[in-house]
């Protein structure tokens, strides 16, 4: 049911013609908040599909044409309720054809379903307002008989085409129901009077008094009464202001009651699934205090050479102190640091030129075609001389121009997974980044790159005295201030700023380095220690997703970035994001704000100024997913690509989850070591063999090579740099 209540919730934002909050919850009526422009429905779990269209449209009416004012004081509520609902349902009529036919199917099958309890009851009995409310919901299933004076006040109602003819109309109504329940009384307590005369101790008044249904049905009404103190769906139109009663709270007889109008809330109540239904949650994306979550540049790096400062005194000072080294084993016991790392960053920068010139290439040719593209030709006004030799059979003689728009400005946002998992294909990882990083700098795109850690606040050594920043670690300053029904970020995540396009090429280089060295020894005997700072931690992907919301307007505002791509490179999911709820365990005396997990498939994220809801379903992945697709409305201009790096034994598993043809997908795997993914929340999601990177592109053989071998290893290295370019060619088609 929650799909249909998500479908119903898009009906009502339809029929209001404007992005209102549309909340179900377990509540017993409808309710509108006409300032915060909020809906809540009830969850009508037991309706049908015509009954749910006919009560969202119901309430949506009171929503558009229920003014939010205080009602008349002496007029009670039921009385203006049918009134009002028939002024609304006549406008929502006029205003969407066909929801007629909505409201027609749903009344029938309340009639049918014997909603006003009129079975065996005669109708002639019941009194005007109930009468009038009967004629207007299900008149043209049931005929409902009138005098030519009751014509004149259900004349009024039909006619009524404002709140204030509403008024008139229920003023009518009232007043004329309240002097026939007066002369009904008369004539009881004359008939009582006389039957007490007769025979003061036999029964025979009571029997008399029982036969007046109307009579009998105002003794009960302190239990009607307390149970419809909001009572608006179908009886009412604004429920902020919704506290009066059917009838008179004190209990007087003389107060006429509409039955119909109470039975009516009571079988509707009962289309819900009571108290024990489980309720939709509803929460907001935090806005993150990005001065807390970001580790600047500056930060990182300091930590970093101030670390391998140390590492490299340490070594050097025991390669002093060793004797001789055993033959065979010099790979061991490097003759400096960080020997074989280097080495091996300066040979991946000398072979990914050739790929960087590539997406070069790529890049400026797609950009071109696209400005052609957009281009527009005008005429001028002046001859052709050219072309006056074809006046006979071309009416087009004069000089054209043609205009290239001007292309938006790039930018791109790299997301590094820096978690625990990546620690087998880190470095790999690292190359597909290196390789984007170094593309942007030759066609001159500003970059900003960071790693998400859950580890960094634990390990950060105090002893470096960082500005302000060792006081928020210290303090455990939270990344957003704490809200009721507002997803929570916990204190631990930070966001490691890497690299950026500020960094003059020199300084970059160092960084990517030092970067380079800290993968490489994840996992592998090195001749030094990591920082512990920038130690592997848990994956708080989602975390990342939220604090984008205020990422992407920031390296905009510094870049002047119109077009931003947003790349986040990974080998998983993250854990799902609890929310803030106020919260009373059973031994505590008071409520505390506490995190409560979202529940599959009843939980929501909402954004009120786009009006829309993302389901947060159970499986990490649509949890992921329903983030990314709320970033993708909020942030139209920026496109977010996903590099999933994957063993070849997770493909079928990942590719799996989503609803795509498995064989086709997982042949194209099978083939070029990837796929793409188009359906996930990214707009494109790259899945790359870890083992396809990792594998060298160049074509290297040894002197003594036979023919085979070197057959072998030129088809290897025409395979791997097929995937690159593949995998590359997609990535930049979606940048330019």
């Amino acid at each position: 049911m929650a799909v249909q209540q998500e479908i119903k919730s898009q009906l009502a934002k339809l029929l209001a013609t404007e992005n209102i909050v549309v909340e179900h919850k377990n509540v017993e009526t409808a309710q509108f908040n006409v300032d915060t422009r909020v809906l809540i429905l009830p969850l009508w779990e037991k309706a049908s599909n015509y009954v749910y269209d006919m009560l969202v449209g119901h309430e949506v009416g009171h929503a558009l044409f229920t003014p939010n004012v205080d009602p008349p004081k002496d007029i009670p509520h039921n009385f203006l309720n049918v009134c009002e609902d028939a002024r609304i349902e006549k406008l929502m009529k006029r205003k969407y054809l066909g929801i007629a036919k909505s409201f027609y199917r749903g009344y029938n099958e309340m009639h049918d379903n014997d909603f006003f309890e009129l079975d065996g009851e005669d109708i002639d009995t019941l009194n005007l307002a109930d009468r009038a409310n009967l004629h207007f919901k299900i008149g043209s299933f049931l005929p409902i008989p009138f005098s030519d004076s009751e014509k004149e006040i259900i004349t009024l109602i039909q006619n009524a085409e404002t709140f204030t003819d509403t008024i008139a109309a229920a003023e009518a109504l009232y007043n004329f129901c309240k002097q026939e329940q007066e002369s009904k009384e008369q004539i009881s307590q004359t008939t009582e009077g006389i039957s007490s005369e007769i025979s003061p101790e036999s029964d025979g008044g009571d029997s008399l008094h029982s036969g007046n249904s109307d009579t009998d049905s105002t003794g009960d009404s302190d239990s009607s009464v307390s149970n419809s103190h909001s009572d608006d769906s179908l009886e009412g139109g604004n429920s902020d202001t919704d506290t009066s009663s059917r009838g008179s709270d004190n209990g007087d007889s003389l107060e006429p009651e509409v039955q119909t109008a109470d039975t009516l809330f009571g079988k509707i109540k009962d289309l819900t699934g009571g108290e024990y239904s489980v309720e939709n949650v509803y929460v907001e994306v935090p806005k993150v205090n990005l001065d807390s979550v970001v580790v600047s540049n500056k930060i990182v790096h300091e930590i970093a050479d101030k670390h391998y400062k140390l590492e490299d005194e340490r070594y050097m000072e025991a390669v002093k102190s060793r004797g001789e080294v055993p033959e065979g084993l010099e790979h061991l016991y490097p003759k400096t640091t960080f020997e074989v790392p280097d080495s091996d960053f300066i040979k991946f920068k000398r072979d990914a030129q050739k790929e960087v010139s590539y997406l070069v290439k790529e890049f400026e040719c797609r950009k071109s075609a696209s400005a052609y593209a957009r281009a527009s030709t005008s005429r001028t006004g002046v001859l052709d001389t050219r072309n006056l030799h074809t006046y006979k059979f071309n009416e087009d003689l004069f000089k054209k121009i043609t205009v290239l728009p001007d292309g938006k400005n790039h930018g791109l946002i790299f997301i590094l997974d820096w978690s625990g998992s990546m620690s087998r294909v880190l470095e790999d990882t690292l190359k597909q980044l290196y390789n984007l990083i170094w593309f942007c700098k030759k066609v001159q795109i500003p970059f900003d790159v960071y790693a998400f850690s859950s580890e960094f606040r634990n390990r950060y050594d105090t002893q470096y005295q960082m500005s302000h920043y060792d006081r928020m670690i210290t303090e455990k300053v939270q990344h957003c201030e704490r809200k009721e029904g507002f997803l929570h970020v916990d204190s631990d995540f930070n966001l490691l700023h890497f690299f950026s396009s500020d960094s003059n090429a020199k300084e970059l280089e160092k960084q990517m380095i030092t970067i380079w060295r800290t993968a490489h020894a994840f996992g592998r005997r090195v001749a030094y220690q990591y920082p512990l700072e920038l130690c592997l931690s848990g994956t708080p992907l989602n975390e990342t997703l939220v604090t984008l919301h205020q990422l992407i307007p920031q390296f905009q505002e510094k870049t002047g970035a119109e077009k931003v791509q947003c790349i986040i490179l990974t080998d998983g999911e993250g854990s799902q994001l609890p929310y803030n709820k106020m919260v009373n365990r059973h031994w505590e005396d008071d409520e505390f704000l506490g995190c409560v997990n979202c529940h599959g498939g009843r939980s929501f994220l909402r954004d009120r100024k786009l009006g829309r809801t993302y389901n947060l379903k159970y499986a990490y992945r649509d949890f992921t997913d329903a983030l990314l697709h709320h970033l993708q409305d909020k942030f139209p201009s920026t496109n977010f690509i996903g590099i999933r790096v994957l063993e070849g034994r997770d493909a079928r598993y990942f590719i799996g989850h989503y609803h795509y043809d498995n064989d086709k997908l997982m042949s194209e795997w099978k083939k070029n070591k990837s796929c793409t993914i188009t359906n996930s929340g990214y707009n494109a999601y790259f899945a790359i063999s870890s083992n396809a990177l990792a594998q060298d592109t160049e074509f290297d053989v040894d002197d003594d090579a036979t023919k085979a071998q070197i057959k072998r290893a030129f088809v290897k290295s025409l395979k791997t740099k097929k995937l690159n370019k593949k995998v590359l060619g997609e990535f930049i088609e979606l940048v330019a």
